[in-house]
């Protein structure tokens, strides 16, 4: 069964660090700042799992048979394509289309990625592999995946090479049993 919106809830009140003005976020799904988007995805998930919405919303995985979002859907025919982009457009209306960076975002971006694995190939079996299998992962786990958009503090007279932050662009500083850093 695809997730719930307090199982989502319940994921991200794992003690993950947030800073906000500087300061850690003890648990950013209940901050006044964060709570009401937490809450907004939660209400996503409600409404995928929903018994009268899970044909629309949702589709069994090819590996393990469960049903996961519809928004994993490789379309292999025009009407899966329907289907995804229906399952899309209800999550969309239910916040009248401001929440840009919902659970379909980037598991569209990744699916998409998946539907062009030859051009990963053509670099390398292993990367073609490496993202078959996390799109495998974050698909059958119902995991929201996203990103962060950053305004780097550059002297924009000089390019990224000239910058004196070494950090200045995305970069591996760290990598350990925790992750990536």
């Amino acid at each position: 069964m695809p997730r719930t919106g307090a199982e989502y809830l319940q994921r991200v009140r794992d003690g993950r660090a947030v800073y906000l003005d500087g300061k850690l976020i003890e648990n950013a799904a209940d901050h006044p700042a964060f709570r009401n988007a937490f809450r907004t995805v939660a209400g996503l998930y409600d409404f995928q799992g929903a018994p009268e919405n899970l044909e629309l919303m949702t589709f069994p995985s090819p590996t393990s048979g469960e049903r996961v979002s519809r928004f994993w859907q490789l379309p292999k025919s025009y009407q899966e394509l329907v289907q995804r982009r229906e399952a899309i457009t209800a999550w969309a209306e239910l916040t009248y289309g401001f929440m840009g960076r919902s659970p379909d975002h980037v598991g569209s971006c990744l699916g998409g990625m998946v539907m062009g694995i030859d051009l990963f190939r053509s670099h390398g079996e292993e990367r073609a592999q490496a993202l078959n299998d996390y799109f495998t992962y974050v698909r059958d786990n119902d995991l929201f995946v996203t990103y962060v958009i950053a305004n780097p503090r550059a002297d924009r007279s000089k390019s990224v090479s000239q910058q004196e932050d070494e950090y200045l662009i995305a970069a591996i500083c760290d990598e350990d049993s925790q992750g990536v850093t």
